[in-house]
Order: C-alpha cells, then sequence, then structure tokens
C-alpha cells in the first residue's frame, strides 16, 4: 500500500486505524487506550501516577499542549526529575544528571509514529530520553496524538523525516538558538517484554508533531 502524502500526517487516523493500532499494541505486550481529546488524556495519564512518585516528563510538545507538563513538574503533587535536575550543576553533576534521567520511576513523554502493526518510533537527537523508554524506567507513559498513527514503517520513516523533523528543528531554533534538529538516534519498539510497563493513550486531536 502506497505511504500517506504529506498533506496527511497532521490529520487525525480513521477510528479503523486506530482500533488496529490499539488491538497491535496489546498482543505487543502494550496498554493502549483511546481518549477523544486533550483534556481526557490529561487526566487518563495523571491517573496512572501517584501521587508522590519520581517521575520525568520528557521534553515533548504534546505533554506541553496538554497541560500534562505543567502539572507534574509544578503542582508539587509529584517527585519531579526534570524539576531536581534543573538545580544541578551540568559541569560538576554531569554524570548524576544522566543517571537521574535515565532511569526514573516513572517517565512520560510521546512519540514520533505508531504503526498499525504496533511498533513505536522514537527519534532523538541527543538520544537523552531514550534509556528511560527502553528499559530503565518501571513505568512508561506515552500520549501520543491519533495523527501519528500511520500504515507501516515505511510510512512512520517518511513521516518523521519529512513532516516532524522540519518542525523539531524549527521548535529547537528558538527555544535553544541552534542550527536546528537531527535524527541521530531511532527507537523502534516491536514489542515489551513486561507486563503494563508502557501505556499508550492515544488522543483523537493533532496534538504534537
Amino acid at each position: 500500500m502506497k505511504a500517506q502524502s504529506n498533506m496527511d500526517w497532521s490529520k487525525p487516523a480513521s477510528q479503523e486505524s486506530v482500533h488496529k493500532a490499539i488491538e497491535s499494541l496489546k498482543k505487543n505486550g502494550i496498554e493502549a487506550e483511546f481518549t477523544s481529546n486533550r483534556e481526557e488524556a490529561k487526566k487518563r495519564a495523571l491517573a496512572l501516577i501517584p501521587h508522590g512518585a519520581e517521575i520525568m516528563t520528557m521534553t515533548s510538545v504534546t505533554l506541553t499542549e496538554a497541560g500534562i507538563e505543567q502539572e507534574i513538574d509544578n503542582s508539587g503533587k509529584y517527585n519531579s526529575v526534570r524539576k531536581k535536575l534543573a538545580t544541578m550543576d551540568r559541569k560538576t553533576k554531569s554524570r548524576e544528571m544522566q543517571m537521574l534521567g535515565a532511569a526514573p520511576e516513572y517517565v512520560i513523554g510521546s512519540v514520533h509514529a505508531v504503526t498499525e502493526n504496533g511498533d513505536i518510533l522514537v527519534a532523538s537527537n541527543t538520544g537523552s530520553q531514550l534509556p528511560a523508554y527502553a528499559y530503565g524506567s518501571d513505568h512508561v507513559i506515552l500520549v501520543v496524538g491519533t495523527q501519528k498513527i500511520v500504515k507501516d514503517m515505511d510510512a512512520a520513516m517518511k513521516r518523521l523525516y519529512e513532516y516532524t523533523l522540519p518542525l523539531e528543528s524549527e521548535r529547537a531554533k528558538k527555544a535553544y538558538g541552534v542550527p536546528g534538529s537531527f535524527v541521530s538516534k531511532i527507537l523502534i519498539f516491536h514489542r515489551e517484554v513486561k507486563p503494563q510497563r508502557i501505556h499508550v493513550i492515544f488522543v483523537n486531536e493533532n496534538i504534537g508533531f
């Protein structure tokens, strides 16, 4: 089947496609559910995190737009790793900071594509979020707009390079004053061996990129 065109990358997936992705993810050992909007997604995500839990919010436009990042890092209800990292000196505490970010009890973020076959693709420039997603965290929560659901891995890669990367480069320029971003590393989940470790919350909106 022909991969989706550029015009489709920001369009929420059909109910049929969402259903296929959720069923496939579950078969691959990954919990998955559907929410109608960002408010509902925020409520469901926070319900999965006990008050006082150690949690890292990975850099994510989706988390920011859903109000999840602000709630976790600034409400005082959670042990925010990101807030702790902001108080540390990278020149003298670099190794300790890496360890904190690589294996928090909980981690929450987003991804760049999910296939109907239940594969999850996460790209990164530095790779800082990948250790926690792949293995380090006991609980991984991924909030994903349904526009990120694609037919297969070919479409996932096409979406990443043709749609996500240009948008992320523009964000990075404004946020960090750098020339742009780059796909340095890619993490692909085909399945999860630890039951209930990963939980995907789909949002039926164009949220994040």
